[in-house]
């Protein structure tokens, strides 16, 4: 399968679909032309114009002043990428080095930013041929762009750098000459169409929104696996509350909720207790609300993967080249701050789900087993929850709060949206490892409420998960079990409207 780079809108589903399905990339006549064009017009411009013109025939930053000679064009920008590279601490996972990769393909292709066909076409190739450059996740602040980690990412254009083929780490000129490539000769600008530009935020942002998607609704059917476990009540869900406080998450869990629990014993029963905590009773507020967030993150980072965010941009039919700010990150770093402060919630709230079930009410034994005494049953794997719930409080402290000031007070605002970024992917998989554990914790109460059945929904989602994870009946290592449930939740498809 062939998808076709265009100026045609992307979603979050389109990369997800693209990047994870194995489509190979090629350009379509559209984008070439605006590739051609562009990079013809700068070099007539280049011809003609003896004065500066940031970032072309200039330095960079604060040394903006600095005219470069025109025979050195080509080691400015391979100087550029050279000393750009100098990113720290993990390496970035393969799959969002491979959204960087599309995403700065189709930011290229728009015909705004100058570079060959030849570059942009050397990329595809990386990704078609799963050549998977060496990024590190430490080093941009999220303005001027993603500057050190797309240093590393366009790298082996030039040979430098070193990328992933064939399951092995190995120095990029190594992979280039066994497949007969020469290094691009940079022209003038490429290097800073390159490196400026928002492609790390953006791409760890898709990643984040693809698992966040998913988790979201994971959450409720989790929720509603608990609710039938503590004999929660269903008046909660009814749509006359929420017609009332129209958000639309909240109303939409609202009536989610009602239709996973169609046809079930467990809700249909008398209750004895009139109203159930704020963990059961506010699902729809709490979880609906992270949601809206989570809507307001899609678009923003949607607006973003559509975007030329390098600098300066070229505007052909203006005959104009103009330096801006595209590359600075503050939309992205609001965006992703709220994203994990909304999925931090999310784990927070299932937390104290998980404290009601072991706490023995409503005819639940204490900690969910038995024997208690004997047995400390579900005891611990709460303290791990709130462990890891506290954590995500911490990482959730905005970094788009922040700014330091760099190159010699050029770059005087940054936004660290990268920060927001890398810490936010954290809570997303901290979230996955909280929800596993109320997930263990629900299908456990729920097995003493037998024989009463819950939904044929959830009931068909209790029985896949007990293939993997049985009954707890006395102690054993509950770490394995944990990881079991974790892998099941990893496992599952949830169809995400677009």
């Amino acid at each position: 399968m062939i998808y076709y780079i265009s100026s045609e809108r992307l979603s979050i589903q389109d990369v997800q679909r693209i990047v994870f399905e194995k489509y190979k990339l090629g350009l379509s006549e559209e984008s070439k032309q605006n590739i051609l064009k562009c990079r013809e017009y700068l070099d007539t411009r280049m011809e003609s114009q003896k004065t500066p013109i940031y970032g072309i025939n200039t330095g960079f930053g604060s040394l903006c002043n600095v005219k470069i000679d025109d025979k050195e064009l080509t080691t400015l920008q391979e100087n550029l990428m050279k000393s750009h590279a100098c990113g720290l601490g993990e390496e970035v996972p393969e799959e969002v080095v491979r959204i960087m990769l599309f995403l700065k393909i189709q930011s290229l292709s728009y015909g705004n930013s100058g570079v060959q066909l030849e570059t942009v076409q050397r990329l595809i190739d990386f990704f078609n041929e799963e050549i998977y450059p060496v990024v590190y996740t430490q080093g941009s602040l999220g303005a001027s762009g993603d500057l050190a980690p797309l240093a590393h990412l366009c790298l082996p254009l030039i040979g430098e750098g070193e990328v992933y083929y064939n399951g092995y780490r190995q120095p990029s000129e190594k992979v280039l000459e066994q497949k007969g490539w020469e290094p691009i000769q940079l022209k003038s600008k490429e290097g800073l169409a390159l490196l400026n530009g928002t492609q790390f935020m953006s791409a760890y942002g898709c990643y984040n929104l693809m698992k966040s998607l998913k988790l979201s609704i994971l959450a409720d059917i989790i929720s509603v696996v608990s609710l039938e476990g503590f004999d929660g009540r269903i008046d909660p869900f009814n749509h006359l509350i929420h017609d009332v406080r129209p958000h639309q998450g909240q109303v939409e869990t609202a009536a989610y909720i009602t239709e996973l629990l169609e046809g079930s014993e467990l809700i249909a029963q008398p209750k004895e207790n009139v109203q159930d905590p704020y963990s059961f009773r506010c699902i729809p507020q709490v979880h609906g609300a992270s949601k809206d967030a989570i809507r307001y993150a899609v678009q923003v980072i949607e607006t973003e993967i559509n975007s030329v965010t390098d600098n300066p941009n070229i505007f052909i039919d203006e005959d104009l080249i103009v330096s801006g700010g595209n590359f600075h990150g503050q939309p992205l770093a609001l965006a992703l701050d709220f994203l994990g402060i909304a999925l931090a919630e999310l784990g927070n709230i299932s937390e104290r789900r998980t404290y009601q079930l072991i706490s023995g009410l409503r005819g639940l034994p204490a900690f969910l087993v038995s024997n208690p005494g004997l047995n400390s049953g579900f005891m611990i794997p709460q303290y791990t929850a709130a462990s890891i719930v506290s954590q995500n409080k911490q990482l959730a402290v905005p970094a788009s709060i922040d700014s330091i000031v760099s190159s010699n007070g050029q770059e005087d605002h940054v936004s660290m949206g990268a920060n927001a970024a890398t810490k936010t992917l954290r809570i997303v998989d901290n979230l996955t490892r909280i929800l596993a554990i109320e997930l263990f914790n629900a299908t456990q109460a729920l097995e003493f409420r037998r024989p009463l059945k819950s939904s044929e929904f959830i009931e068909n989602f209790v029985k896949n998960y007990r293939e993997e994870v049985q009954m707890v009946q006395e102690d054993r290592v509950l770490h394995y079990d944990l990881e079991k449930t974790i892998a099941f939740i990893e496992s599952l498809t949830v169809e995400v409207e677009e």
